[in-house]
Order: structure tokens, then sequence, then C-alpha cells
């Protein structure tokens, strides 16, 4: 069985074919369970992320939810016997499946292996392959539900890091003139990102367009200024300097002879330059 939230809330089975969930409140218990991770959820909290008001019944609902659940789940399990994919568990819930049966346990675990291990083969493309499984928005049918709210602006951001990590990879193994569009994309999509503008400068000057990493650089530069009232960091700063000094660090690693380094920010939850803040004040240039 594959459960899928990137996108609108599914589940399928092995051969693909698509498993009915029920109706709204259904699909949303079961994609609360998974924003849990394997953790259990009280009642209690699950009550209260159902309905903003809950009703006098309301958990008798909720036991009817997952009793409906459970029959999709696990059709063939045999009447008085326990569940395995969508336990009781003290006071609460669980969901129960391997982290490769759900497209977002896939996603953040490429992401995690990628970051703790930027020279190991096939982690660009494995963090590819989990970037291709967005199907859209997460949880796209529950708009309204706080809790998927939270979920979603924690993984769009992942997603975002994600993009930038997967390109640092590549531009680090020799990639160049075929990421140009990808982040210059991502860089429109995100303009207060300066790790989404130093990498798409790095792609222009990898393609062997030094002018246009330079330009791209001082775009980044004016709107910084102009729409949020900041300076560019370090990383825009340092970057620009490398280019007009044609630095080594530009070259990928084994040419340059020197071992990948992660790209900007990488190591930390939150790549620099992704949330902007005060600085001291320092020109390009």
């Amino acid at each position: 069985m594959r459960i899928d939230v990137l996108g609108a809330v599914r589940a399928r089975r092995e051969d693909g074919g698509e498993i009915a969930l029920g109706g709204p409140r259904h699909r949303e218990v079961l994609a609360r369970l998974v924003a849990a991770e394997g953790r259990m959820v009280t009642t209690d909290a699950l009550v209260g992320d159902l309905w903003s008001d809950p009703p006098a019944r309301a958990v008798g609902a909720l036991r009817t939810f997952v009793a409906a659940l459970r029959r999709a789940l696990e059709p063939d399990r045999a009447p008085r016997t326990p569940p395995k994919v969508l336990v009781t568990e003290g006071p609460g819930y669980a969901l129960r499946l391997p982290r490769g049966a759900v497209d977002v346990y896939r996603f953040e675990d490429a992401l995690a292996a990628a970051r703790r291990s930027p020279a190991s083969p096939g982690g660009a493309d494995a963090l590819g392959d989990a970037l291709a499984s967005w199907r859209g928005v997460p949880y796209a049918d529950l708009p309204d539900a706080g809790w998927a709210q939270r979920e979603r602006t924690r993984l769009e951001e992942l997603r975002s890091q994600a993009v930038e990590v997967r390109a640092g990879l590549l531009l680090d193994s020799g990639a160049g003139a075929e990421l140009v569009a990808e982040l210059a994309a991502h860089a429109g999509e995100h303009p207060w990102r300066e790790s989404a503008w130093a990498l798409l400068a790095r792609a222009l000057y990898r393609d062997g367009r030094t002018a246009d990493a330079l330009a791209t650089l001082r775009r980044a530069r004016t709107l910084l200024r102009e729409q949020l009232g900041l300076d560019p960091g370090p990383v825009l700063r340092r970057l620009e300097q490398d280019i007009l000094h044609r630095a080594d660090a530009l070259e990928p690693f084994h040419a340059a002879g020197r071992p990948p380094s992660p790209p900007e920010g990488a190591a930390g939850p939150v790549p620099e330059g992704a949330r902007l803040g005060p600085r001291t004040t320092v020109d390009l240039a």
C-alpha cells in the first residue's frame, strides 16, 4: 500500500489501484496520522483538529471514521483480528507503515540523506525523484484544516531547500546549462531567497555566461534593496568576487581537485539566505 499527501490525499494498492477512503473527514483523519510520522495522536487531539467546535458526539464520529478507514486499508483482515496499519495505541491512534510507503516520508528522507552525504553517488538523482513525487500543494483537499496549513508551510519550505540542495550537488558534479531554466524559475518564484539567486548565478557562470551571472547578482541586489529594504548577505557578495576573479571554488569539485562542499546552507535546517533578517550593510561590488 502507498499513501500520498504531496497533493490531494490518496491511498493506492501495490498494483497502483486507488483505495476509496470515504469522505473528507476520513481523508483528514488519515492525513493527520501521516503528519504525525508514526507517533500516536490522542483522540482529543484528533477531535480538536477535525472540528473547531466539536459536536457532542465527536468521539463517536471519530471512531466511525477510523473503523471505515481500517476496512478500506486492510480489506482482507479477518474479523476480530487486530489492525496492523491504523492501530489503537494508548488514548489515541497511530499509523504503522514503512517510511518508503508514504511519499512525504520518502521526500524528507531523500533530503536528509543528500545533506548528510553530499558526495554520495546518486544523491541528486534520489532527490530529483523525490521532488518529482510532488503532485501539487500538500494536503490539497484539506484547505481549511489548521494543522494542514502549518504542514503545507513547513513542506513548501523543505521543497525549496530540496531544489537548492539538488542544484548545488549537480553544480558540484559539473552540471550547468541544464539547470539555468529550472533555477531561473525557482528564483522568480522565491525572489527573497538569496540562495536561489546564488545558484542561478553559478549555473550561468558554468554555462560560460559570466555577464549574465553578474547581471543576475545585480538584479538580486536591486530586488532585495527596493522590495525588502535589505542589502545582500555574504553568500552573494562572496560569489560576485569569485566570479570576477574566476575562482577555483566555482569549478566542479573533480576539476578543481577539492572535495564536494554541501550547497550553501545545506548543513542546517534552513539554507543561508532562505530567511532574511537584519544584517550588516555591505555593498556588492
